[in-house]
């Protein structure tokens, strides 16, 4: 059984033993299944897997995109691989809020609704986008890594890389040894993903535990329709603007995504996806890992079009409870605030939230209305962290291909960079070396 197939099999499986723990009402505060099985076992194991993922972030897109930096030896085709990113990103997130809006406002979603909540929100304040500005270039590189903050890293590795290509020659010693160090973090990657099946059942039997079908009964307007936005951009949107901008296969994409997608859902979390989107893009995809190296970490960082559509519908959907009519100027000033947003936001914790309150503020909306869909949050968003890394990919791929930096062999091979268990955790010399696998 391949690895994407254990994984899947332990998402539905945690999926389904979640349900039915919650539905006999088995994780009541203090019970025996509470504290010890879905608050201890399934909340302990998941969360190691998840540090494990967020431990190689740091290192894992450092290395790469010195590495990437040195790889590509041209400092004007980093700066158009940088450019066609930033203008791919903002397109699809631009394209995914007014999809959003677009059919959530046609199906009147939230009209006549009387929904009550004993939720509470208060806005945070977002970072000025002058001060996102500022902070790209870390004042002390040690603390960006240390903190995570990702696009001061990927300042700080861009600026390691191309001095390093201007030392020249005798810098090539120690580019060979950042290379080196590269593939150690990608083999970690695979160690880890060797407990994926069985973190990922974990990770999901906690939260179907917790969240219950009584809230999502009562909102299921609203989440029906959110997921069915998310789910046609993915499927549709982001495919069509994969064949139309690379003319690759959508269908291939889709298949070698999977993994990608599962470990998003299960996380919650783009960032902590990186090391695995990083390897599926460069070694299933066959992007050049110049490129994907950039890109990658780039997208998570800054590509919000699950959070846009999840922005747009919520936006229709609580103006429609509140009877405002925000017309057309309304619409089009929510679309043009989420992706101001997704840039003054990117790395901020929490950012879907955020943007949200500074959406709602701007066109007038009251901020408690968040606290009606707050409940299921936590299951919406890991349907849209699913949908952020597929952006990821696509826009890896066509970047790639536009500069002749995507070996189209390692794409349309179905088992090129497939990862067994059995493959993760060979650690002896003589193994196959999974982790510098090109296809």
């Amino acid at each position: 059984m391949s690895l994407t197939t254990k994984v899947l099999l332990g998402m539905a499986l945690g999926i389904a033993v979640g349900l039915f723990i919650n539905i006999l009402g088995l994780n009541t505060s203090g019970s025996f299944v509470n504290v010890f099985v879905v608050d201890g076992f399934f909340n302990v194991v998941g969360k190691m897997f998840v540090n494990a993922l967020k431990m190689l972030v740091v290192p894992l897109v450092l290395l790469s995109l010195i590495g990437g930096v040195c790889g590509i030896g041209d400092i004007r085709l980093l700066g158009r691989i940088g450019s066609k990113s930033f203008v791919l990103y903002m397109l699809t997130t631009a394209i995914a809020i007014a999809v959003a809006i677009a059919i959530s406002a046609g199906i009147g979603i939230g009209k006549g609704m009387n929904i009550e909540s004993a939720a509470e929100f208060s806005g945070k304040e977002a970072p000025a986008l002058s001060q996102v500005l500022i902070d790209i270039v870390p004042s002390n590189p040690i603390s960006a890594m240390a903190q995570g903050e990702m696009l001061s890293i990927i300042f700080f590795a861009i600026l390691v890389g191309v001095s390093l290509l201007m030392v020249g020659e005798k810098a090539k010693r120690l580019i060979e040894g950042v290379e080196t160090a590269n593939e150690v973090m990608m083999k970690m990657v695979g160690i880890i993903m060797a407990i994926a099946p069985y973190a990922v059942f974990c990770l999901l039997a906690k939260a179907m535990a917790d969240l219950g079908l009584d809230l999502l009964a009562q909102l299921i307007g609203y989440v029906l329709v959110l997921i069915a936005i998310l789910l046609i951009h993915l499927f549709v949107t982001l495919q069509v603007v994969l064949k139309v901008f690379s003319g690759l296969s959508p269908i291939t994409f889709l298949k070698k995504m999977r993994n990608v997608q599962v470990f998003a859902f299960s996380t919650s979390s783009s960032n902590a996806t990186i090391p695995v989107t990083l390897r599926t893009v460069t070694q299933r995809l066959g992007v050049d890992r110049s490129v994907g190296s950039f890109t990658v970490p780039f997208g998570a960082t800054i590509n919000m079009d699950g959070t846009a559509i999840m922005q747009g519908v919520a936006t229709v959907f609580i103006a429609n409870i509140y009877g405002v009519d925000l017309g057309i100027s309304g619409y089009l000033t929510v679309i043009l605030m989420s992706v101001l947003a997704s840039i003054g936001t990117a790395g901020v914790p929490g950012v879907g939230l955020i943007m949200l309150s500074m959406v709602f503020t701007q066109v007038g909306l009251p901020l408690e209305g968040i606290g009606l869909i707050l409940g299921v949050d936590r299951l919406l968003d890991m349907v849209r962290t699913a949908v952020n890394v597929s952006g990821d990919g696509v826009v890896s791929s066509i970047v790639a291909k536009s500069e002749g930096k995507l070996n189209v062999d390692v794409y349309n091979d179905p088992d090129a960079g497939a990862l067994t268990t059995d493959e993760a955790i060979h650690l002896d010399a003589g193994g196959s070396d999974v982790a510098t696998a090109r296809g």
